[in-house]
């Protein structure tokens, strides 16, 4: 394990409207602000999204397994914000329901707003971290700068 520790510098309160494609409003808000390391928490409901549901099998790298919805799901969901390759990079997992039916998982490509989503961004200084990708693994972790 390897960590690093930083503060808590400015807070933004995000409302994504119904329509808006969440994971491109995070990021151009990231942008936009320059934000380069983050963690966020969010709410709402959400029409349509693309979610990695786990590998297919269990080795490295893994091959994704693809799991969609079009209808409308209530979210709750956990991610960061960390640059790669100067960009920053949305890394969003998400519990999304709708009746007695749940799914779990990464959100990627497609994450079209229903309604509203409200987003809480927690900003960390005095770190100097970034994602870079690593092909053992088939993904981007974080790594932290001396």
């Amino acid at each position: 394990m390897e960590y690093t520790k930083g503060t808590i510098g400015r807070v933004f309160t995000a409302r994504v409207d119904h329509g808006d494609d969440l994971l491109d409003e995070l990021e151009k808000l990231a942008k936009g602000e320059k934000i380069e390391s983050a963690m966020f928490v969010l709410l709402g409901a959400v029409g349509k999204a693309k979610l990695v549901t786990g590998p297919k099998e269990n080795s490295m790298p893994p091959n994704p397994m693809w799991t969609e919805y079009n209808d409308v799901h209530e979210v709750v969901g956990v991610g960061n914000i960390f640059s790669e390759n100067g960009t920053p990079k949305i890394h969003l997992h998400t519990a999304a329901g709708r009746g007695d039916s749940a799914k779990v998982g990464c959100m990627r490509g497609e994450s079209e707003a229903f309604m509203v989503l409200e987003v809480f961004i927690l900003e960390i200084n005095g770190i100097s971290a970034s994602r870079v990708f690593d092909s053992t693994k088939g993904f981007a972790p974080i790594r932290f700068k001396d």
